[in-house]
């Protein structure tokens, strides 16, 4: 089972870890960054929670947060470009690329989506290879297939190996 831990600071939502195996719960996580300690009822985080749990329940399509990701300006496009991917739908890394103005830039936006600090609410999961195939994600490639299930987007050729698979599993997802 995935737990998570949202960090924000002055009222916007900085990142969202999906903690994994080794990490067990947010309290060792907590133990490891103190830094990022907070007051869990301190804004945004109550509408953070509210928001992600409606969205893995099927029941919201797009996130309305005050987000403020840290990292470089080349980083901040790409992220903006993955928000505007819209619901149901994936881009590969060239699309992606190409709408951030950088065409050559496939493996840099690739590191960008990888460095992306509020996974889920800003949508790298949605980001595929050009080939329709499914590649890295932070949180696992489990993790990225059943988000890409959950939003009927898995990509066609991902569709038919699963279904000769047995088809999807639920994901254990706690807040």
């Amino acid at each position: 089972m995935r737990a998570w831990l949202a960090v924000a600071l002055g009222g916007e939502l900085l990142s969202l870890h999906m903690l994994g195996e080794d990490e067990r719960s947010a309290a060792a996580w907590q133990r490891r960054h103190p830094e990022a300690v907070a007051d869990p009822s301190a804004a945004p985080l109550p509408e953070v929670r509210r928001q992600l749990l409606e969205y893995l329940a099927g029941e919201r399509r797009a996130f309305d947060l005050p987000l403020a990701p840290r990292g470089t300006g080349f980083q901040r496009r790409v992220w903006r470009a993955l928000t505007e991917i819209p619901y149901g739908e994936t881009r590969s890394y060239l699309q992606i690329a190409h709408t951030i103005g950088h065409p050559d830039a496939c493996r840099a936006v690739g590191a960008a989506n990888g460095d992306n600090p509020i996974a889920v609410i800003i949508p790298c999961h949605r980001v595929i290879g050009s080939n329709g195939a499914l590649t890295g994600y932070g949180g696992g490639l489990p993790m990225k297939r059943f988000l890409l299930e959950l939003e009927d987007a898995l990509p066609r050729k991902e569709r038919a190996a699963r279904g000769r698979k047995g088809g999807a599993h639920q994901m254990g997802l706690p807040l």
